[in-house]
């Protein structure tokens, strides 16, 4: 019975707390590890809270490759480097160089797409068992933009079109009809229906880790420095003591690179740093997220105000916050909104990425009980229901009916 198998995750984030959830279903013994408590200030609190299931189409793409050089030249632009993480990026830049023909990029859109279409529906599951109250909205996510024709987005457009994703191209007037207090900065958009947003995205992932807890799971505020094995169980080691597992998934994010690491599997995971501002008591100018795609940054109303997230900051876990990109989302909402009270709660996360631009899902190359489930980059949130779920089908030998190859760390040997 599966109720006698006991399985460590390392991660409390919406990754790992969903990865216990669907072991749960499946009647596993569960315990979280992590160094901070869930919901505490990492990427499933910070991020922008958006569920997003058209977003198939990735970053390692012809035309983003091409408009590198002029986002890093920007001051206002989407794209930074800490000019001292360079040597460290390197590798992973050449990566996503080779990963950018057309080939690759439509491999990722189409894999992308397998599970982010399934995204929506395994959030339902989890969803059925606690009381949102109100902390989720059905009222799609809308990009704008200024360029005059559509020579910068329909590469985008077309892919989608392609897959069968649900999109609506939208003028002027049907930008200011959706959402009227935006200037008048914009030359046509795109609408996407069917996606959501988080009112509180801490508050959701908390009732996740509550009904976690009420299933009978465990946690325990450790960190975890390495993974031994007893035999083949895996042992995780913490700065005083050990616990031993029949199977382990590491799913905490930009942080799983050392575990897999010391378990001698190189897999090239970094890290893009984000950032978000918050400006309280002004959640009712906008009423759903709204992307500005030349500037790379967007603004989601949520309980605790506007949301104003953006940038893609290469630059490492151990450098400082950049004042410059929280000053540019402070210009980027007033340059959207106009006048806006004084901003508060700075903050910086860590979104992990592969050069590919696909998570890595699936057992490790080295230890057939220990599974990995990270690398998501800026669809964590809206992967983690479906991405517990298929891993907890992997663990439990059941046929997914999915082409897993793809999101395997075979891929990097």
């Amino acid at each position: 019975m599966n109720k006698n198998i006991k399985i460590g995750i390392v991660g409390a984030g919406i990754q790992g707390v969903s990865n216990a959830l669907f072991l749960q279903k499946k009647g596993f013994n569960v315990t979280i590890f992590d160094r901070d408590l869930p919901g505490s200030h990492a990427a499933s609190y910070g991020n922008a809270g958006h569920f997003s299931p058209y977003a198939s189409v990735p970053l390692n793409r012809p035309d983003v490759l091409a408009d590198v050089p002029a986002m890093l030249l920007s001051s206002s632009g989407p794209l930074a480097l800490k000019w001292n993480y360079v040597p460290k990026m390197i590798p992973w830049f050449i990566k996503f160089i080779m990963n950018s023909t057309n080939k690759n990029m439509m491999h990722t859109a189409k894999n992308m797409h397998q599970i982010l279409d399934l995204a929506l529906p395994a959030y339902d599951e989890l969803f059925d068992e606690i009381d949102l109250e109100g902390l989720v909205e059905n009222k799609g996510i809308l990009y704008i933009w200024n360029d005059k024709d559509l020579k910068s987005r329909e590469l985008e457009i077309k892919i989608r079109d392609e897959l069968g994703v649900e999109q609506q191209l939208v003028n002027k007037s049907e930008i200011h009809d959706l959402e009227p207090h935006i200037k008048p900065i914009y030359h046509a958009g795109v609408y996407y229906p069917y996606a959501r947003h988080a009112r509180n995205p801490k508050k959701i992932l908390l009732k996740l880790f509550d009904l976690f807890l009420k299933k009978g799971g465990k946690f325990n505020k450790v960190n975890i420095k390495d993974i031994n094995f007893d035999d083949e169980k895996p042992v995780f080691k913490a700065e005083t003591q050990s616990y031993v597992f029949d199977k382990a998934v590491i799913a905490c994010g930009a942080f799983s690179k050392k575990l897999t690491d010391n378990l001698g599997e190189k897999i090239p995971l970094d890290t893009e740093r984000g950032y978000h501002v918050h400006f309280k008591n002004c959640d009712h100018l906008l009423s759903r997220p709204v992307i500005f795609s030349n500037r790379g940054f967007g603004i989601t109303p949520m309980e605790q105000g506007l949301r104003v997230v953006g940038t893609v900051e290469f630059g490492g876990l151990k450098n400082p916050a950049s004042k410059s990109r929280i000053k540019n989302l402070i210009n980027n909402a007033k340059y959207m909104l106009g006048d806006l009270p004084e901003h508060e709660d700075e903050w910086l996360g860590f979104r992990p990425s592969l050069p590919d631009f696909l998570p890595v899902m699936g057992p490790s190359k080295n230890y057939k009980n220990i599974y990995y489930c990270f690398g998501h980059h800026h669809l964590g949130w809206t992967l983690g229901p479906i991405s517990g779920k298929i891993l907890s089908g992997m663990i439990a030998n059941e046929n997914t009916n999915l082409d897993l190859k793809p999101y395997s760390s075979l891929r990097f040997s």
